[in-house]
Formats: structure tokens, sequence, C-alpha cells
């Protein structure tokens, strides 16, 4: 037999050093004012740039996300999946926003794969439960595994079977927020459309290049919503809510950027800070 020790045999083990979560925004890769509209050149120049990083740093670990876009956000809204599901004709719009969601995780797939990146996609509906919205369980041992293997373990916005709400919708953040108790990344990078956070969206012309727990309160009324269809909420919704990580996580940095500029992501990935940074108080300095 072989003596060598398979990834999964002490899921408890340690992760090495390095570990980054990487979300490709739905508004990134698909266009989100017309339904099931992907981005193809702009998706296999992101999984080209996450080849380029990767290759970089061998001691990299990697979680990759992305959003639904037009794909699941459309028909999620059509059925308000979201907000629970409790009829027939409700689990129908359920299986339906799984189809959609999976869809665009095989093309975002083929893209990661034809970068001859080692990607394999652990789909959240097939192991997460919720309760009202929330996470309320999930075996991580496949994805510790994974990591622990050298691949990159690949998530996305999915429908979710949830205790309360008989089914709902958990956005690539809500996972993320989870994974980020449980694994500790050090730095969390939100690719989007946008340059970062706008401190007077829609005009887009002053960008807020660091965001802190205590001066949330302050910036939120001008953060606004987003462009196209989102049933997960807005920017301001999403900042709040990785904010509230940080504080658990002072350690935590998360930078919310543009993927639309090329080389970017590349360029997060291997530490460069620009677009909106959020932190602890304590590393504002």
């Amino acid at each position: 037999m072989s003596n060598l020790q398979s990834p999964i045999s002490n899921p408890s083990t340690p992760l090495r050093t390095g570990l980054q979560f990487l979300k490709l925004g739905g508004s990134l890769i698909t266009d989100k004012t017309r339904p099931r509209t992907p981005r193809l050149e702009v998706i296999a120049r992101l999984a080209d740039e996450i080849q380029n990083a990767v290759a970089a740093d061998h001691e990299l670990r990697l979680v990759i996300g992305h959003g639904a876009g037009s794909f699941a956000h459309v028909s999620a809204r059509r059925h308000n999946t979201r907000q629970g599901v409790d009829s027939p004709e409700g689990w129908r719009g359920f299986a339906e926003v799984w189809q959609d969601a999976s869809t665009l995780n095989h093309i975002v797939m083929e893209a990661l794969h034809a970068a001859k990146l080692p990607a394999i996609a652990l789909h959240p509906s097939a192991a997460v439960t919720a309760r009202d919205g929330q996470v309320q369980a999930w075996d991580l041992k496949p994805l510790r595994a994974a990591l622990n293997a050298g691949l990159l373990p690949v998530i996305h916005g999915d429908v979710i079977f949830d205790t309360a709400r008989g089914g709902t919708i958990l956005s690539t953040e809500d996972l993320f927020c989870h994974l980020a108790r449980e694994l500790h990344p050090r730095r969390i990078l939100l690719a989007g459309l946008d340059e970062g956070v706008w401190a007077d969206y829609p005009q887009c012309a002053q960008l807020i290049p660091n965001i802190t727990p205590t001066d949330f309160a302050e910036i939120a009324p001008a953060l606004g919503s987003s462009a196209g269809t989102d049933v997960t909420g807005g920017m301001a919704s999403k900042v709040r809510q990785m904010l509230d990580v940080v504080e658990e996580i002072p350690r935590l940095e998360v930078l919310i950027f543009s993927g639309a500029q090329p080389k970017n992501v590349t360029r997060a990935i291997g530490g460069k800070s620009f677009g909106t940074t959020l932190s602890h108080h304590d590393n504002a300095s």
C-alpha cells in the first residue's frame, strides 16, 4: 500500500498558510441586465489570471466562489425563493433556480479547467442546511480535503434547504462568512464590476479607500444598492456582512475591487491592496 496520507485522513489538521477566498461577482461574469447571459471572454480571462497567481505562489491555498448574476437571480426573484418555499409551485421554482445556478457554475468550471487549474465544484445545495437564512450545518471535510490536496474548491450562491423557510438562497458572501469563521483565511477578495465601494452611488465619482466597523454607520446611507437584479442584497448589506466577520477575526482583510480591469485579480491574490479595504480598526493605521 502507498505510504501517502489521504488528505481527509485527519480533517482537523491545520490548512497550509496563505489561505484566501476569491469571489467572482455575478455582475462581473454575467450581464445582469440580460437574463442568462454569461461574459465568456471575461470568465476566461479571470481563469487565466487565477492560474498566473497560483503559478507564482506554490503555498497559496484558494477557495473560489462566484455569484449567480443574470442566471439564478432572475428566476429567484420571480419565485421569491430567498424568502422561503412552501408550495408545489415554489418548489418547482426552487429547482429552476438550482438549474440556473448550476448552469453558470458549469460555465465557470469549464473556464477554470481550460486554464489548467485543478478546480473542483462543491455545490452548497448538496452539503449545506440553513435555519431562517443562516448556515446551520455544513460538513467541511470535503472542502478541507480538497485544500490539503492542493485543489481549488469552487462554491457559488445556491438554493439551500432551510428548516424554518423550507428553502432559501444563500449568497457567496453568506457562505464565505461561515467559511471564514471556520477556516480563518488571510484575505477575502470580492471582485466585481465596480472599482470598490462608492461614497456617492450611483454617481460613482468618489471611492472609499478604507472602511472599518466603527465608521460603517456614518457611510452606510451613501452606499446604495446594486445595478441589475440582485435578490441577496446590495452593496451596503454586503459591506455590513463582511465587517461583522472582520470584527470577529481582527486580522482578516476584505478587499472589494474591480475584476473588469485586466490583471487586477492576479494582483489582489498576490497581496496588493486597491479598491476598498475592509479591516478592523487596529489594522487601519
